[in-house]
């Protein structure tokens, strides 16, 4: 046996053959047979640009977490980063149960009053992978990696001054709730992230106290009865624990979303207001903006031979530059332009330097569009957008000797417009519940600088030997720690909340002027089935069915929601104003007015949405409806869809 579950669910794992899996599964009393999963991991001026730096934030009588306790699952942790500093804090909640356990270069001394926890589970990937190789990875909750380091620093790291990566984002590093307490979960490995640890991951911090649980990983979409992340999730809602997880980064195809049960936060990734731009110059006088955080040997001033790796190379996929495809001959002393795809963006430069170039131009294609996501190159290189990219290309085809000239220029802030949804992020529909919309949020996870490990360069490359303190990286698992710190300011203001009114919160609008109400109970009366579109859920998802996915003139067709607001301030009345971006469809809300006389005080409300006439399967239309009383407004998103 692996592990036994006491706290998230009741349970064991082990290895089982197929047979003993199936005759379990048939066994009374045995609710699931699940096989192990493999999930993988979804890889400073954030502070100001949410409004939380200079001040107690949007949420003041939090007192920026300190009672708090955010669980990350993630690779591990750096503990000797300053991101941990527990100077300024208090004593460790009373109510916590953590441990700080010892292994392979981590001592249990390693822990402090902000650091309050640090557990490994490594069995269910030993006995999928086999015996871990030691040389490259720690059987400890050291961080090897990087990931977990930087996401636990994100939701609530100390605030350290002089932050910057070779430069870059130069400022005040600090977590979203930089006085709440981290304890990190390390299940994460080389070989991934495997179902069982990840259960035995939450086990523990459920029941260690955490009353945040923060997952920056995702194994596809799958039934909620076989994912182990929802099922976990669950048992941590019912027991006050609010799960944020993010939302993959399979963008921009539709129905690419992880991690989309109703009590799980869901995390998609935007933009911040801070770039970090790097110019091409070509030889014919046209400039080209692109982005960079080479800090090396400054490039040439002076034009250099610009050359496509798909015209300087024997292979087919040669201009990708994957390794070995280069012709050194053609790419010597050149700025090589590379398409983006299929390898490293980063490990493309190492090709590009290994075969004697002088700099590389990262060209984006269809699939990432205008997109650009910075990276610490180790030769002179700049990303440019799909666009900029095929005029460079056009250039070089039109033109016997071309040239360019690369040009870094630092960072850059108050970049509009912003946030952007960053093309990476995975997109819906919900294909599990298309009546539930996700993901329930966006979060900074563009470009994002946080604590890194000592063990690994800023490019996780092998061949990179540079070390740093903080990382420029992109993802959705960087956007998903903002959302769980704010969770932790919200826990720590409002402790009475549900991990429901927490995501209320959190959607509805930062003033905090209404959430959801939660029932305590989770009894479900027999032989009665519960309408998906009437949870009180903070958004609207209406799927009309397409037969055949044609459009037709079957008539019209209604759809109803129900939905409860809770009053979590002064008396008011709210008037409510719907709409949505699509013909032939309208919204109709009643009452149309909610009068509130007393904090905790409840109102429902019904929304109509009626389709004059079916339209094509795809079809997809989006609004919002406000509730406002002239000061303060409550948004809900609504997502229109044909299935």
């Amino acid at each position: 046996m692996l592990y036994s579950y006491d706290t998230v669910l009741h349970g064991f794992s082990a290895r089982l053959t197929e047979q003993e899996a199936s005759d379990m599964a048939g066994m009374d009393g045995v609710l699931a047979v699940n096989p192990e999963t493999r999930y993988e991991l979804h890889t400073t001026r954030t502070p100001e640009f949410l409004g939380l730096a200079g001040s107690e934030g949007l949420f003041p009588q939090s007192g920026t977490g300190g009672d708090v306790v955010v669980g990350v699952l993630d690779t591990g942790v750096w503990p000797e980063s300053k991101s941990y500093d527990d100077a300024g804090l208090g004593e460790v909640p009373s109510s916590w149960k953590g441990a700080c356990m010892a292994g392979a270069d981590f001592n249990s001394s390693a822990c402090n009053r902000k650091l309050v926890g640090a557990r490994f589970f490594n069995r269910g990937y030993e006995a999928a992978m086999g015996p871990m190789d030691t040389s490259r990875e720690s059987r400890s909750p050291r961080d090897d990696d990087g990931h977990g380091t930087h996401t636990s620093s994100t939701a609530a790291g100390s605030a350290v001054a002089d932050a910057d990566l070779f430069g870059f984002a130069s400022g005040t590093a600090r977590g979203m709730a930089p006085k709440a307490r981290v304890a990190v979960y390390k299940v994460c490995w080389l070989g991934g992230c495997f179902s069982s640890d990840i259960l035995a991951g939450m086990d523990a911090a459920v029941d260690d106290g955490c009353g945040v649980l923060s997952l920056s990983l995702g194994g596809g979409s799958a039934d909620y009865s076989r994912d182990s992340v929802a099922i976990g999730a669950f048992a941590a809602m019912e027991q006050n624990v609010v799960v944020s997880c993010s939302a993959g980064n399979a963008g921009p195809g539709s129905a690419t979303l992880s991690n989309v049960a109703p009590w799980i936060t869901t995390v998609g990734a935007g933009t911040l207001d801070r770039d970090f731009p790097a110019y091409v110059q070509l030889g014919n006088g046209k400039n080209y903006t692109g982005v960079s955080l080479y800090a090396g040997k400054a490039p040439p001033s002076t034009p250099t031979p610009l050359v496509y790796a798909g015209n300087a190379s024997n292979s087919t996929s040669g201009n990708l530059c994957m390794p070995g495809t280069l012709s050194p001959e053609k790419v010597q002393g050149k700025i090589v332009v590379c398409d983006r795809g299929i390898s490293a963006r980063v490990q493309k430069g190492f090709v590009v330097r290994d075969a004697g170039g002088a700099g590389m131009v990262l060209a984006n294609t269809a699939a990432n569009g205008q997109e650009l996501v910075a990276d610490a190159h180790l030769l002179p290189a700049t990303g440019v957008g799909e666009k900029e990219g095929a005029a460079i290309k056009s250039y070089i085809a039109s033109e016997s000797k071309p040239t360019a000239t690369i040009v870094v220029a630092g960072t850059q802030v108050d970049v509009r417009p912003s946030p952007l949804v960053a093309a990476f992020s995975s997109r819906g529909p919900n294909m599990i519940t298309p009546e539930i919309l996700k993901p329930d949020i966006i979060g900074p996870g563009v470009n994002i600088l946080a604590a890194w490990t000592g063990k690994a360069g800023p490019t996780g490359l092998a061949a990179d030997t540079r070390r740093v303190n903080f990382n420029i990286i992109s993802g959705t698992s960087m956007s998903c720690p903002h959302v769980s710190g704010l969770a932790a300011l919200l826990r720590s203001a409002h402790p009475e909340w549900s991990p429901a009114a927490v995501r209320s919160a959190l959607k509805y609008t930062p003033n905090m002027i209404a959430a959801l109400a939660r029932n305590k109970t989770y009894g479900c009366a027999a032989n009665k089935t519960y309408a998906v579109a009437n949870l009180n859920y903070p958004s609207f998802s209406v799927a009309y069915s397409t037969a055949n996915g044609e459009a037709g003139d079957s008539g019209a067709t209604t759809v109803t929601h129900t939905r409860t607001l809770t009053n979590v301030g002064a008396a008011g009345t709210y008037k409510v104003d719907a709409s949505v971006s699509m013909s032939g469809v309208t919204v109709d809300v009643k009452p149309a007015e909610l009068e509130f006389t007393a904090a905790g005080e409840k109102k429902s409300y019904t929304v109509s949405f009626t389709a004059a006439k079916s339209q094509p399967s795809g079809t997809a239309g989006f609004g919002r409806l406000v509730w406002s009383d002239g000061k303060h407004t409550v948004a809900s998103p609504i997502a229109i869809t044909w299935t």
